[in-house]
């Protein structure tokens, strides 16, 4: 049977190469962006509405059945604790809204539609390693974001997983995409380098194939399991 997966964020980078990786496999994925595109809805992530229309305008297109849900879309925007207090606030619940509360309600539909189904569903959400480590003084919000995302993960695993629901994240470090150019450029790249015992930041191809295996092939046994890719500059 041909598997129905709807990824948010599949524009560029990381969501981009999800896409990719599964261009040899039977499936049909119907991917997201702010803008429409081939085989890629447009929808508003940053307002409360957009989860829920991306969601029904993904289901009609593929005929009213989605197996897997990848939670990718997500914004990494400069919020240092000097800002207005207006410019601030806003800053934390903009990057709240898209990173955590646009996937909680993805997610949401996920549990409630694999529910209704003997095969349940899985959900794959890509949070960071911000979740663990924390990141820097401009961005506590994206830490939270996403350390939020991890244990929303792990709170639908436990609470779902009798009903066929299986629920993973993955917790990239740097990676090599234009959002993370951007920032190592404004952090001293070879400084920060220094840190990731590999020596590199990880490719988008090394999460996509991550997040590949635990949409088709990891063992139910592993519903829960948060994976880290950031060349051992964070180990738990």
């Amino acid at each position: 049977m041909t598997l129905n997966i709807l990824a948010t964020g599949t524009s560029r980078g990381i969501g981009a190469a999800i896409v990719a990786a599964f261009a040899d496999d039977d499936v049909t994925i119907v991917g997201h962006a702010t803008t429409p595109g081939h085989d890629r809805i447009a929808a508003d992530l940053s307002t409360t509405a957009g989860p829920t229309a991306l969601w029904n305008m993904a289901l009609d297109r593929l005929n009213g059945r989605i197996d897997i849900l990848i939670n990718n879309a997500g914004i990494f925007e400069a919020a240092p604790v000097d800002l207005p207090d207006a410019e601030w606030s806003d800053a934390w619940n903009r990057t709240m809204q898209v990173n955590l509360a646009a996937s909680a309600e993805l997610c949401r539909r996920a549990v409630l539609h694999f529910g209704t189904r003997p095969e349940g569903g899985r959900i794959v959400n890509v949070a960071s390693r911000a979740a663990y480590r924390g990141d820097s003084p401009a961005h506590w919000h994206y830490a939270a974001s996403k350390g939020g995302m991890v244990a929303m993960t792990k709170s639908i695993a436990r609470g779902h997983a009798r009903a066929g629901v299986l629920a993973f994240a993955v917790c990239p470090g740097f990676t090599m995409t234009g959002m993370a150019d951007d920032y190592l450029a404004s952090r001293g790249g070879d400084a920060l380098l220094a840190d990731i015992p590999l020596g590199r930041v990880a490719t988008p191809e090394e999460v996509a194939t991550t997040v590949r295996f635990l949409a088709l092939d990891a063992p139910p046994s592993m519903t829960g399991a948060v994976l880290d890719i950031n060349g051992a500059s964070y180990v738990r």
